[in-house]
């Protein structure tokens, strides 16, 4: 069973207060995509049930976006609790895509995704989906 894609956000969010690098709206989007693309590539399911669309500015759970659209380019700070995810494995993984791509500014996640195969087939707009399968077939190609 997926997780709630609010619980993936908020230990995303959690993960970045601890490193004292607040997340901002923006990046959160493009983390939740990475985190979503490795997972079904390795685990062959989705981590969250919510779909992905092509925006603008690149990968966006729509929920998501909405639930943190007031800060801004800001830095979101999460004091709430933490879920634990079902195995040691999908820890490591979660863990793994935060070490890799939370160093990068949003604006530089943005440019990425834009090269990336999911967001370039997409078409881009509010509702264009990003088709997990698209997504599970290019991050297949990219684990290690």
């Amino acid at each position: 069973m997926a997780y709630r894609t609010l619980d993936i956000a908020n230990k995303i969010l959690a993960k970045g207060t601890e490193c004292e690098d607040f997340i901002s709206n923006m990046k959160l989007q493009k983390l939740l995509y990475y985190m979503q693309g490795f997972y079904l590539a390795y685990f062959d399911k989705p981590m969250f049930e919510e779909s992905i669309e092509a925006w603008m500015y690149g990968p966006v759970v729509p929920s998501m976006y909405e639930a943190y659209k007031e800060n801004g380019n800001k830095g979101i700070e999460y004091n709430g609790e933490v879920i634990l995810l079902k195995t040691p494995k999908e820890e490591s993984l979660f863990n793994e895509v935060f070490r890799i791509y939370s160093k990068y500014s949003a604006t530089g996640l943005m440019e990425m995704t834009h090269n990336e195969t999911p967001w370039k087939i997409t078409k881009t707009g509010v509702g264009s989906v990003i088709s997990p399968e698209i997504l599970k077939q290019y991050f297949k190609k990219r684990i290690k």
